[in-house]
């Protein structure tokens, strides 16, 4: 089975890749994008990539790979290229899996840092604020309620993790199921709801036309005042303005952001001055050692289909409305 390499930056491929990662897929070819024109490649059944996977039209897709059966995508998100190599009948798997694990534990590590009133206490600079305790101000990590917005992949992982604590944990999705919801030791409860209720709220909504702006003024302004907003989905799900006006008028709430929208955020945005706004360059997603797991999933996914088992992480055309 002809296999290749697609992207634009081989030392990319090698990181996600390891060389034995490489050596079991055969070691195959790296194709730039800019190469597609002047390569045969109408024999080729298989590809991999990862960040940097180009975004080809169906058209493109047919004339440059007319036999082309899968696509493994070594990084999370496929919504940027996958619709078209779906409409073409080639079969799509990607690591979000492996790409859930960091955010999930990320994310996880800033709600019980919240809830212990970390970030708050973090501010204290100067001797002269060290007598300005926080300490009853926040409820810490015995049976405080914390709201998950989202249980996909990466929500699901969260909720499992936090299991190893004695949290309450409230969910809003509207595609979870009771049954699914007793399965994780969750409690699922309207949006509303959750921003009220919760000491810590962390989003983990799919990317999508539904959710662009969703989390506005009018869920922001629900939140406790000690309570922390937590984003390490997406910049688009968040109305900044009323992000930042729910901050303004609370100053004792707080904001975790790794993702803006745009990103980074536009000079100028308060989201730089605010003092309860922390940001983070977009770092909860796989990162140095970490690549490396993506590669070996979709290892673990080809050879899963060479020896007739059941794949973990294929992508439908039916996922892609809802999944990140």
């Amino acid at each position: 089975m002809k296999a290749i390499f697609l992207n634009d930056d081989p030392a990319l491929i090698h990181r996600v890749f390891s060389a034995d990662i490489r050596e079991q897929l055969g070691n195959p070819e790296l194709i730039l994008p800019k190469e597609l024109k002047r390569r045969d490649l109408r024999d080729v059944e298989v590809i991999f990539s990862t960040w940097g996977m180009p975004a080809l039209s169906e058209d493109e897709i047919r004339a440059h790979f007319p036999a082309l059966r899968e696509v493994y995508y070594a990084a999370g998100s496929v919504q940027a290229f996958a619709r078209a190599f779906l409409q073409c009948d080639a079969r799509v798997f990607s690591a979000w899996g492996a790409n859930a694990m960091p955010v999930a534990e990320f994310a996880v590590a800033q709600i019980v840092l919240a809830n212990k009133g970390y970030f708050r206490s973090a501010r204290i600079a100067r001797p002269r604020d060290w007598n300005k305790t926080i300490a009853g101000s926040f409820p810490g990590n015995f049976r405080t309620r914390i709201g998950l917005i989202g249980c996909g992949m990466i929500g699901s992982l969260a909720a499992q993790m936090l299991r190893a604590y004695d949290l309450e944990v409230l969910v809003y999705d509207p595609y979870v199921s009771d049954a699914r919801a007793t399965e994780l030791g969750v409690t699922r409860c309207p949006l509303e709801e959750l921003f009220a209720e919760c000491q810590t709220i962390s989003n983990h909504l799919p990317d999508n036309e539904k959710t662009k702006n969703m989390l506005n003024y009018n869920l922001f302004r629900l939140m406790k005042p000690n309570a922390t907003f937590i984003n390490t989905g997406r910049g688009a799900q968040v109305a900044e303005a009323g992000l930042i006006r729910a901050l303004k008028e609370e100053p004792g709430r707080t904001a975790l952001l790794d993702v803006t929208h745009p990103e980074p955020p536009a000079r100028g945005s308060a989201l730089y001055t605010l003092p309860n706004v922390i940001l983070t360059p977009h770092i909860a997603g796989s990162m140095g050692g970490e690549v490396a797991r993506m590669g070996e999933y979709m290892c673990r996914e080809y050879l899963a289909l060479r020896e007739s088992r059941a794949p973990q992480y294929e992508v439908t055309i039916q996922m892609l409305e809802t999944m990140a």
